[in-house]
């Protein structure tokens, strides 16, 4: 990657952990996931509440590092609003990305790019990927009939 691209990346992981989006509390939550990053003790609990298929808001409250804050933050605000299977299509493909798979994201969801430099640091894709196994589990759950998770998503889970 090029200096400024670098650059850029950098300023926008920087504005995510600085304001995250999805801070506001959820009214009602209809899934509730936990997860966690046990090789560097990132910790996230996440919040959503539905309406007819449709992730209407969105909780990420991420105590973590840059990178994890600064993901789940991107993960607020790319899916809330989508429905529930365009939000797990998302979810899928960014965990796919960070895993290394050449995966083409698509124009509409902004900032993600900013996460393929995280590539760069083997030891930093579990925390960019907390957030995102952390609602792929959630909304596994939530098509089960469970709103809470029993069992918090780890990175370890879905690599």
């Amino acid at each position: 990657m090029s200096e400024p691209l670098d650059d850029m990346y950098r300023d926008i992981i920087m504005d995510h952990y600085r304001s995250p989006r999805g801070k506001q509390p959820v009214k009602s939550a209809d899934i509730k996931s936990d997860g966690s990053n046990p090789a560097c003790g990132d910790e996230l609990e996440m919040q959503v509440e539905m309406a007819g298929g449709t992730l209407k808001h969105i909780h990420v409250d991420c105590k973590g590092c840059a990178i994890s804050v600064a993901s789940g933050s991107m993960l607020a605000e790319i899916v809330e609003g989508r429905p529930l299977e365009e939000a797990r299509r998302i979810a899928e493909l960014v965990r796919r990305m960070l895993k290394g798979e050449d995966v083409e994201l698509p124009d509409d969801l902004g900032d993600l790019d900013a996460l393929k430099g995280v590539r760069q640091f083997p030891v930093r894709i579990k925390c960019a990927l907390l957030s995102w196994v952390t609602l792929i589990n959630g909304l596994e759950n939530y098509e089960r009939g469970q709103t809470d998770s029993d069992t918090p998503a780890t990175t370890e889970d879905k690599e």
